[in-house]
């Protein structure tokens, strides 16, 4: 579906949340009412074997998700809201045993440099060139890191003439944090760190595979962005997301693309350019398979 063309906070946790929803809504206020197409959904998916980094535990985590998309004159938005909420192998505290909590925010504009100038720009498998620009954003709360991550992201989205959609972004990262911990070396860090600027390769896909099926989904292969706030080196990440989605809906007689159910699976190497050399071995990297479903209004 186009809906996912472009593929998941400045104080405490408490009001950091509704600050990048804000945020993210103001983002895409400007074109929406001129939207040529829209799609906004909320959907939950879970799974047992998350991981984070310096933990050797496999975590549970349910993910609850706001998504919108539109398409408008010059281009589309894209935003995504996700909740995850931790089991106590991710405790969010030293002094308790309920999990962790998270809010990550992703927007990405694309601007469709044919329809701004007017003329299409086809070459190839290629129907359209795009300038990409948006912004990662979370924060966390847990013992170890608590992490306040701000990214800023540009670069050129191709966009390939297939069944659904497929898109290829080469983007530049500036990215920063202003983590805290209960332990050394993280107690240690003050203020906001921001790494080397780096390069991401993004490809985001929604393949119908049959009236009911559909193979969606997106990778992230993620230069190293040198060193991280104590000192480490950080390594090259690799993020993979996909999942096949039943139309649940339109196979009772419903609007189609309404209300479906999937299977999702993700493989995480080196996450968040965390290196086993740094951790020991402990929690860079997940395969995590999962369940989902999403209601589209």
């Amino acid at each position: 579906m186009q809906c996912q063309e472009e593929f998941h906070v400045y104080k405490t946790k408490k009001s950091l949340a509704p600050q990048l929803f804000a945020a993210a809504i103001l983002c895409l206020s400007g074109g929406a009412h001129a939207a040529d197409w829209s799609d906004t959904s909320i959907s939950w998916r879970a799974g047992n074997d998350f991981r984070e980094p310096f933990n050797p535990e496999d975590i549970k985590k349910n993910i609850f998700a706001f998504t919108h998309a539109s398409g408008y004159k010059y281009g589309s938005n894209y935003l995504n809201v996700d909740l995850l909420i931790s089991d106590s192998k991710d405790p969010g505290s030293l002094n308790q045993t309920s999990g962790a909590t998270e809010a990550y925010v992703v927007y990405r504009n694309t601007v469709d440099i044919g329809k701004v100038r007017g003329s299409d720009i086809k070459f190839g498998p290629v129907r359209g060139l795009g300038a990409t620009f948006g912004f990662d954003a979370n924060t966390k709360n847990d013992v170890g890191y608590n992490s306040r991550k701000r990214m800023l992201v540009a670069g050129p989205t191709l966009m390939w003439d297939v069944p659904g959609f497929l898109t290829t972004s080469l983007l530049l990262l500036h990215e920063s944090n202003a983590p805290s911990g209960a332990f050394a070396p993280i107690s240690n860090v003050t203020g906001r760190y921001t790494y080397k600027l780096h390069p991401m390769l993004n490809a985001a896909w929604g393949i119908p595979l049959s009236p009911l099926f559909a193979f969606e989904g997106f990778v992230n292969f993620i230069a190293s962005k040198g060193k991280d706030e104590v000192g480490n080196d950080t390594g090259a990440e690799t993020n993979l997301d996909m999942q096949v989605m039943y139309d649940v809906g339109a196979a009772v007689g419903h609007a189609k693309n309404t209300f479906r159910v999937g299977l999702e699976y993700q493989y995480w190497n080196n996450k968040f350019g965390n290196t086993a050399a740094t951790t020991g071995g402990q929690g860079q990297r997940a395969s995590t398979p999962m369940v989902r479903a999403e209601y589209h209004f």
